[in-house]
């Protein structure tokens, strides 16, 4: 990193580095994601994931594509330290904005800064903004910009007066949970990105010795769950569905063969079994809807029933549940009814059980007590992740 009054960031410093940034308590789990999918020199921080793969421009496409539970993709296009708006220009100025962004090209700035010297995000983003304006001048010899084209969208993030400058690959507005299959939820949904992630935290891919392993969700809301693990089970990439605002950047030449290899990918006549249920039967008749539009809905088996009416398809299986929360006296009590009929239905089993709430009295209620538990944040709340194996 460059320190106040160092050396300014030479061409080849600059994108050369991707972040998955992810939910608190969940970068390990995007981690291991990034692994999976053939990245080295790795990075993990809290909220993000760093990686360095060998095409940067080809790796866009392919993250954004294939990861589940990060929320987002970021370029990371120059870090260094300042402490005064002077400097904040002069190292941001030095960076190779129009090696990236066109002529025509629509580039805003967001920005957020944590206790640091240059505290005032406004001005922080209006000295950014203002910065690339007179790069991209000296670049394209103009004075004004049309920003008709393709959209850029920079972050300038101030961590302790370390500025990072990242630019957005995904879409703001556009997070990686927005899969284009749940086009209405029920009151309270999991983002797709959670439920991704505790269905890997689950280790859950659909089957075990080459035979179907069943799944369960009794508690399905409007199938965010079941839906998630048949994707997971038929290896359908999550953003298929999805479009990109790099797909409009010009260096950026191989989201079409990307996609294609992850239609290929596709493991079509895999036969997972997949269970859900809930008691309200307008949310069943939405998630059955939800599967459709993600092309599983030929292994879910949906059902309108209470948790005590739970029959275990099989001797084992693995079992997630995202149940309702007990937020006032009266839902204290219906959770705690809740936890103790899962707790006679899969005690004793074979049965690997994960159970997400932040009801503190879960476990007394279940009347076992976890192998272990993972704090998670399930949008703003704070959960335990209950795991019985």
């Amino acid at each position: 990193m460059a320190g106040l009054g160092a050396a300014p960031h030479l061409k080849g410093d600059t994108m050369k580095t991707l972040i998955a940034t992810a939910a608190f308590g969940l970068e390990s789990v995007v981690k291991q994601e990034v692994i999976n999918l053939g990245y080295k020199d790795i990075k993990t921080f809290d909220g993000k994931v760093e990686f360095t793969p060998e095409s940067i421009f080809k790796a866009i496409p392919h993250a954004n594509l294939w990861l589940r539970s990060a929320d987002r993709v970021l370029l990371k296009f120059g870090e260094f330290t300042s402490t005064t708006f002077d400097d904040l220009f002069e190292q941001t100025k030095a960076l190779p904005w129009a090696d990236l962004i066109p002529e025509d090209g629509k580039f805003t700035v967001t920005g957020k800064s944590v206790r640091s010297t240059l505290f005032s995000v406004p001005d922080v983003q209006g000295i950014v903004k203002k910065a690339v304006v007179e790069k991209m001048k000296q670049k394209y010899k103009i004075n004004w910009f049309k920003e008709t084209g393709a959209e850029f969208t920079i972050q300038a993030s101030i961590l302790k007066d370390v500025v990072t400058l990242t630019v957005d690959t995904t879409g703001v507005g556009n997070g990686l949970h927005k899969r284009g299959y749940r086009a209405v939820a029920t009151r309270a949904p999991m983002k797709e990105t959670m439920a991704a992630a505790l269905i890997q935290l689950a280790r859950f891919n659909g089957f075990k010795r080459g035979e179907a392993l069943p799944f369960l969700d009794p508690c399905c809301g409007s199938g965010t769950l079941p839906i998630e693990a048949a994707m997971v089970a038929k290896n359908i990439a999550p953003g298929l569905a999805k479009n990109f605002v790099s797909e409009k950047w010009e260096q950026v030449l191989s989201w079409k063969e990307e996609r294609q290899k992850a239609y290929a990918a596709m493991k079509v006549d895999n036969e997972p079994l997949i269970y859900a249920a809930d008691i309200d039967p307008n949310a069943v008749e939405l998630a059955k809807s939800n599967a459709e539009l993600a092309g599983v809905d030929d292994c879910i088996i949906f059902e309108n029933r209470a948790v005590h009416e739970t029959i275990l398809p099989s001797d084992f299986g693995v079992a997630i549940v995202n149940p309702p929360y007990g937020e006032r006296l009266g839902q204290v009590k219906e959770a705690e009814a809740l936890y103790a009929a899962l707790g006679r239905i899969f005690n004793p089993t074979s049965w690997n059980v994960y159970v997400i709430t932040p009801d503190e009295f879960f476990e007394t209620a279940y009347k076992k007590r976890a192998r272990s538990k993972r704090k998670l944040f399930n949008g703003m709340i704070k959960t335990d992740y209950y795991q019985y194996y």
